[in-house]
C-alpha cells in the first residue's frame, strides 16, 4: 500500500475516533435522563457540550477534505453547525443544540462507529 494512502487512512481513523470520544463526552456530560432543563440552566454544560460539536464539525470538514464521499449523513450540515457554533455563537438557541443532542447525535455515533470497524 502506498504511503500516502496509507496515511490518509490513519488519519480519517483518528479524526473519526476524536468524533467518536466528543460524542462520548457529550453523552457522559448531559447523563442518561437527558433532561432539556437542566442544559439550559447549567452555562458550563452547554460550553462543554458546544465546545465538542465544534471539535466533531471540525473533525468532519477534515475527513471531507480526504475523503467527500464518506458515508456520514448530513455530512456538511455538520460542518455549518460548527460554522454557527464557531462564528454565528449569537444566532444558535440552546433548543437548536438540543436537538443535535437527540435527534443527530445517535446517528454519527452509529454510523462513525461502522466506519471505524471497518
Amino acid at each position: 500500500m502506498p504511503q500516502n494512502i496509507l496515511f490518509m487512512e490513519n488519519n480519517i481513523k483518528k479524526l473519526l475516533t476524536d468524533i467518536l470520544i466528543c460524542i462520548d463526552n457529550i453523552e457522559n456530560y448531559i447523563g442518561s435522563e437527558k433532561v432539556y432543563t437542566a442544559y439550559e440552566k447549567n452555562l458550563l454544560l452547554q460550553d462543554a457540550v458546544e465546545r465538542n460539536l465544534i471539535t466533531i464539525g471540525e473533525a468532519v470538514n477534515n475527513i471531507l477534505k480526504l475523503m467527500p464521499n464518506i458515508a456520514i449523513t448530513n455530512a456538511r450540515k455538520i460542518v455549518g453547525a460548527r460554522n454557527r457554533l464557531t462564528h454565528g455563537y449569537n444566532d444558535i438557541e440552546n433548543v437548536q443544540v438540543w436537538h443535535i443532542i437527540i435527534m443527530q447525535l445517535p446517528i454519527l455515533k452509529t454510523e462513525i462507529e461502522i466506519l471505524v470497524s471497518t
